[in-house]
């Protein structure tokens, strides 16, 4: 079994990829089997962080926590900066006010879950990220409403629904982080404890390989139904995932932070609140059916981007590196 895990450790990128086309394969060959996938996205996301979340030390995320340099950078970055290049990036899509809408809800949220998995994956600060989570939950919250009002007008903001960012919270963090630390309180005094961590530690990579492929299969056919449409916003995800990075190393240069905390930071700018935000999209009216798929597709782009950035920015942001 250990030679196994190692295998699957090594070659994590490749089978990633091997999960993303499996996911669309599926995806595409049965669209029937699509709303089954769909509900099964919250509960396989919900394990994959709970392995995460147990291989961080809870007494990290305490520490993390008191990181003020670090959780400046990723509230300036994310609320500051990221809103101007969401803004300038929806002027290619103002004439659509579903597309508009759906790019702002996406490009507007900071990931709160998944990026902390491919964060750890590239070897940053995944416990800083962690400890950043409820900030980052609690900001865009609040101040998501603001930024619809100027950025797409008074009238979509008395149809948005906040219960879901509420319940994405509960189930995604609160969840598996309080079983997580159950399990390492366990660890300290039972063997049992100790072995729910080896297995769910070697279970990462399989674990990852599920969530790619049910989110990816749950949504394709419908992105394909509507492909013509939805091809003007690649080049504006695919421009959003550069122009995030850049924006996170800048941000993590000013602050003068350390190379695994400047890689969080990157992970943390470019990830979005996609599986978050789609329930908030599903439940906009008829005439703006096209804002959640425009949300589905920005966690395509993003899901193959994550892949290529967890090679990517250690080599943008090398061990050896000091930030001066």
């Amino acid at each position: 079994m250990n030679r196994l895990v190692s295998w699957w450790d090594a070659h994590q990128i490749a089978l990633y990829l091997v999960a993303i086309a499996v996911g669309a394969a599926i995806g595409l060959a049965a669209p029937g089997i699509a709303p089954l996938l769909e509900h099964s996205i919250e509960p396989v996301l919900m394990l994959l962080l709970f392995a995460t979340f147990l291989a961080v030390p809870l007494i990290e995320v305490g520490q993390a926590f008191r990181d003020r340099r670090f959780l400046g950078a990723v509230l300036v970055a994310n609320f500051a900066i990221v809103p101007l290049l969401a803004w300038a990036l929806s002027r290619f899509v103002a004439d659509d006010q579903g597309l508009l809408l759906g790019v702002l809800l996406v490009l507007l949220t900071p990931c709160i879950d998944y990026v902390i998995v491919f964060t750890g994956l590239a070897g940053g600060a995944r416990a800083k990220l962690l400890a950043a989570a409820p900030l980052l939950m609690l900001l865009q919250l609040l101040l998501l409403p603001l930024y619809l009002f100027v950025f797409a007008g008074r009238e979509v903001v008395g149809v948005i629904d906040v219960a879901p960012f509420a319940k994405a919270f509960l189930l995604l963090i609160v969840v598996p982080l309080a079983a997580a630390a159950a399990v390492q309180a366990l660890a300290r005094r039972h063997r049992s404890g100790r072995a729910i961590e080896g297995a769910m530690a070697g279970a990462m990579v399989p674990l990852m390989m599920l969530t790619l492929a049910t989110v990816i299969g749950s949504q394709i056919a419908a992105v394909g139904s509507q492909i013509g449409t939805l091809a003007r916003l690649l080049p504006l995800y695919t421009g959003f995932v550069v122009g995030a990075v850049l924006i996170g190393v800048a941000a993590s240069r000013v602050t003068r932070l350390d190379t695994v905390s400047t890689r969080a930071v990157m992970f943390s700018v470019a990830t979005r609140n996609s599986l978050v935000v789609l329930p908030l999209a599903l439940a906009l009216p008829d005439a703006l059916a096209i804002a959640p798929l425009a949300v589905v597709t920005q966690t395509l782009v993003e899901l193959i981007a994550m892949v290529v950035l967890v090679r990517l920015v250690p080599a943008i942001v090398p061990s050896r590196l000091i930030v001066p």
